[in-house]
């Protein structure tokens, strides 16, 4: 009796103990992430090496929910369906002034450097008579989808180069994918180039480049992370563990190239031959060593937007700032 009696209280120490572990690994916040593909390097790393985030697992835990855009992200946020996710300019910029969203710009993911950096750009047939923007005229343009980012940038570019727009050419969704096979079939004068289908595209050669996003503005932003700004006032500490591990993860991104090619090779299935032709190369896009948001390029790029009545009204980038975060 007296041996089964001690049994019993080791074996109910033992109970509580795993209770206590559980109800410790219950009380771990939780952050609910939205992601996408491609270039989101930082939270590629944290998803497949979390090991290398002492606090992640440990003090926080994150919730990754995959989508095929910044748009769909932003009614996720606002329906309270996850707390932070990558952006661009204008996807955050409509979520504000028609959505009413409320966030803060936390870190960036990439952007294009002129002369440093792979630029989106526009190619033509090698044999096109088409030598200048001014000569897409009553011409088949091609884009990703019509209304993003990159259309506005476009268009801003065509402007400058005394085109309209809606009435100067003829606009195709092509998706990115899409573009290299539209342009050879002859469906599009000019096609929308990104990484890797355009280096894909250039292997094969046959085509040159006409126009690119760096003609618009020499810093252009593609991607940032935001968070709610109600999540975040309620939980700045764990938000900032957060923002730190995307940090470290920029820089494991960009210290260990070999290693990150694997990691996004894992996330993409896109094999490591063709990552290793532009992946963090100068034919990728630009990613600051400390992941911290360009305000300025973001705000010129908002008031693009609004000129070309892709916002309602001005979005003024003050708003997204919260720079106790990202120090």
């Amino acid at each position: 009796m007296k041996r089964f009696t001690r049994s019993l209280g080791l074996t109910a120490c033992a109970f509580l103990a795993l209770c206590g572990q559980t109800q410790a690994a219950d009380d771990i916040p939780t952050i609910r992430v939205g992601w996408s593909i491609p270039a989101e390097e930082m939270k590629y790393w944290m998803m497949r090496r979390p090991d290398a985030f002492p606090d992640l697992g440990k003090q926080y835990r994150i919730a990754w929910t995959q989508f095929q855009g910044t748009a769909p992200m932003v009614q996720a946020m606002l329906s309270d369906a996850i707390d932070c996710s990558s952006q661009a300019p204008l996807s955050l910029g409509q979520g504000a002034a028609s959505g009413g969203l409320q966030a803060y710009v936390l870190a960036q993911h990439v952007g294009e450097r002129k002369g440093e950096s792979f630029s989106v750009y526009w190619a033509v047939a090698e044999d096109s008579p088409v030598r200048s923007v001014a000569d897409l005229k009553g011409r088949t343009v091609g884009v990703n989808v019509y209304g993003s980012g990159v259309y506005g940038q476009m268009a801003m570019i065509l402007k400058q180069n005394g085109l309209d727009p809606e009435r100067d050419i003829r606009l195709v969704e092509t998706g990115f994918p899409g573009s290299e096979a539209a342009l050879r079939a002859g469906r599009v004068d000019a096609a929308v180039m990104n990484q890797p289908f355009a280096l894909r595209a250039e292997s094969k050669g046959g085509i040159r480049k006409l126009f690119s996003l760096t003609d618009l503005m020499p810093n252009t932003v593609h991607i940032f992370e935001v968070c709610r700004k109600d999540f975040t006032d309620a939980h700045p500490e764990l938000v900032k563990r957060y923002v730190k591990d995307l940090r470290t993860a920029m820089a494991l991104a960009r210290e260990d190239r070999a290693e990150t090619l694997k990691v996004v090779s894992e996330v993409t299935r896109a094999p490591v031959d063709l990552l290793d032709g532009y992946l963090l190369t100068d034919k990728d896009f630009a990613r600051s060593a400390d992941a911290r948001p360009d305000f300025e390029a973001i705000q010129q790029m908002l008031d693009q937007y609004q000129q070309l009545g892709m916002l309602p009204a001005k979005v003024d980038v003050a708003q997204f700032r919260r720079d106790d975060l990202i120090q």
